[in-house]
C-alpha cells in the first residue's frame, strides 16, 4: 500500500453520539517529545505540526488529547491549535480531565468535582474552541465517579461540552455514569499481550450499549505506566511477517478486530510511523490469526 492510497476511512466508521469518526484516530501525547510528559527530549515543533497536518490528510478525523499532555517545551493542545485551525468541519477532538500537573510538570492529586470546570476551560483556551466535542473523566483512585461525572454533565448542559466519556473505569463505574448522563466512549488500558478480565468485560458491555471502547497504551512502547511492551511476542511477529507489516501494525489491527465499536488512537511524532499506524486500519486478519492472537491476550504470552 502506497502513501497515496493510505486513508483512515479504510478502518471503518463509528459514531460518538452524533459525531462520526474513522476507527483509526490519533493520540496526541507523543507529540510533545520522545517520551511521555517531561521525560525524554522535547519534540521538534515543526515536525509535530507536520505530523498533525499529515494525519488529517490521511483521513484521521479523531484526535485524542489533554491539557496535561505537555513537556518542558511543548503543549499537545497548542500544537493541535497551531497546526489545524481553522479546524476541519468533520474533525472530532476528544480530551480528558481529572488528573492535572503544575507548570513544572509535577502531578497533583486528582481534581475535585468543583475544579473540573477550570480544566474544561483550560482545554477550550488552549485549543481555541468554544466547546469541546468529547470530554472523558479520567478516574484515578475514586471509588465512585458520580460527583465528578455529574459536574461534567452540568457543563454539558451548559453547552461547554457536546458529549461525555469515562476512562480507567470498571463496569460499575460505567453503570454509575450512565445513570447520570449518556456516555459515548470508554478509554481503558487494553493490549493484545496484557490480559485483564475487567477490561474485557468493559469492552463487552460497551459493545452491548453501543458505546465506543477506545484502548490506550495498546502500542505505546516504553511510554507511560502499565504500557504495552515493545518486546513483541512470537505470535505477533509471525502474523506480522505473514502480512509483510510491522508488529505495531498487527497490534493496531488486532485492536480494531475486537469489535465494530472499538477505536484505535495510536500516537507518534514520526511521520513514517503515522502512515504505518493509519495503514493498519486496512489490515484484515484471518480467523486463525485472530485465534492465535486472542490466545496470547488470554494468557499474556
Amino acid at each position: 500500500m502506497t502513501t497515496e492510497t493510505i486513508n483512515a476511512a479504510a478502518s471503518g466508521t463509528f459514531v460518538l453520539g452524533d459525531l462520526p469518526v474513522h476507527r483509526i484516530g490519533f493520540g496526541a501525547m507523543r507529540l510533545t517529545g520522545d517520551a511521555a510528559f517531561h521525560l525524554g527530549t522535547p519534540s521538534d515543533r515543526e515536525r509535530s505540526i507536520a505530523v498533525l497536518r499529515r494525519a488529517v490528510e490521511l483521513g484521521v478525523n479523531h484526535i485524542d488529547t489533554a491539557a496535561f499532555y505537555f513537556s518542558s517545551l511543548r503543549s499537545a493542545n497548542e500544537l493541535i491549535n497551531t497546526a489545524l485551525t481553522p479546524y476541519p468541519d468533520d474533525l472530532v477532538i476528544t480530551t480528558k480531565v481529572g488528573p492535572f500537573r503544575d507548570y513544572h510538570g509535577e502531578w497533583g492529586s486528582s481534581a475535585r468535582p468543583d475544579q473540573l470546570r477550570g480544566h474544561v476551560e483550560e482545554n477550550l483556551r488552549q485549543l481555541g474552541r468554544d466547546h469541546l466535542d468529547v470530554v472523558n473523566f479520567r478516574r484515578q483512585q475514586q471509588d465512585s465517579i458520580a460527583e465528578h461525572f455529574g459536574a461534567l454533565a452540568e457543563l454539558r448542559e451548559a453547552g461547554l461540552i457536546r458529549h461525555l466519556g469515562v476512562s480507567g473505569v470498571q463496569p460499575r463505574h460505567l453503570a454509575e455514569a450512565l445513570e447520570i448522563a449518556p456516555v459515548v466512549c470508554v478509554q481503558n488500558r487494553y493490549a493484545v499481550d496484557r490480559p485483564d478480565p475487567v477490561d474485557d468485560e468493559v469492552l463487552r458491555v460497551c459493545g452491548e450499549r453501543g458505546i465506543a471502547f477506545v484502548p490506550f497504551y495498546a502500542v505505546a512502547g516504553e511510554a507511560g505506566p502499565r504500557r504495552a511492551g515493545t518486546a513483541h511476542d512470537d505470535e505477533v511477529l509471525a502474523v506480522a511477517r505473514a502480512h509483510g507489516v510491522s508488529p505495531t501494525q498487527i497490534r493496531v489491527a488486532w485492536t480494531l478486530h475486537q469489535g465494530p465499536h472499538v477505536l484505535a488512537i495510536p500516537g507518534t511524532g514520526n511521520p513514517d510511523h503515522l502512515a504505518e499506524n493509519v495503514a493498519a486500519g486496512a489490515l484484515r486478519l484471518s480467523r486463525e490469526e485472530l485465534d492465535r492472537l486472542d490466545a496470547l491476550h488470554t494468557t499474556g504470552g
